[in-house]
């Protein structure tokens, strides 16, 4: 598997997945259009990085990052905003590649911490982070986001 990243001419592509992924889970969206109009700006931005597995006209998943100044490092922090892996090509370790390559891109921009959250009960989900070196650091006791971070 290849992943690659999107660069402005695959913005209607990104908004399309994160569109995909949005209403897969019932969470409430702007429209594909919309999103690809944003993404046809946040793509040309350094601090916006957007990965696609899979090819930029078809792609099976996505990584979107965003990295910010922090002062208690030299370098940028990176938020994981989002990872999505289409249905029905789940487990087959699309995610972990994309993660994998978001995890060495933003370490070689000089990050030293790759910060997600993740739905307190979605279980899978915090397993598959926490395989990959995440820890969660805002132990939950209802429902809610709980806060992970990676150092490196």
């Amino acid at each position: 598997m290849v992943t690659m990243r999107a660069e402005p001419g695959q913005a209607g592509v990104v908004g399309q997945l994160l569109f995909d992924f949005n209403t897969e889970f019932g969470s409430p969206t702007p429209g594909a259009d919309e999103f690809a109009a944003r993404f046809s700006r946040l793509l040309a931005r350094e601090d916006v990085l957007v990965l696609l597995a899979g090819g930029t006209t078809a792609p099976t998943g996505l990584a979107l990052l965003t990295l910010r100044p922090t002062p208690y490092s030299d370098g940028p922090l990176a938020q994981l905003e989002e990872l999505y892996v289409r249905p029905g090509l789940r487990d087959r370790g699309i995610g972990t590649e994309l993660l994998l390559d978001a995890v060495e891109r933003v370490r070689a921009r000089g990050c030293e911490e790759m910060h997600l959250t993740v739905d307190e009960v979605d279980g899978d989900t915090r397993r598959f982070y926490e395989r990959h070196g995440f820890t969660n650091i805002q132990p939950g006791e209802d429902y809610r986001m709980l806060f992970y971070v990676r150092e490196f």
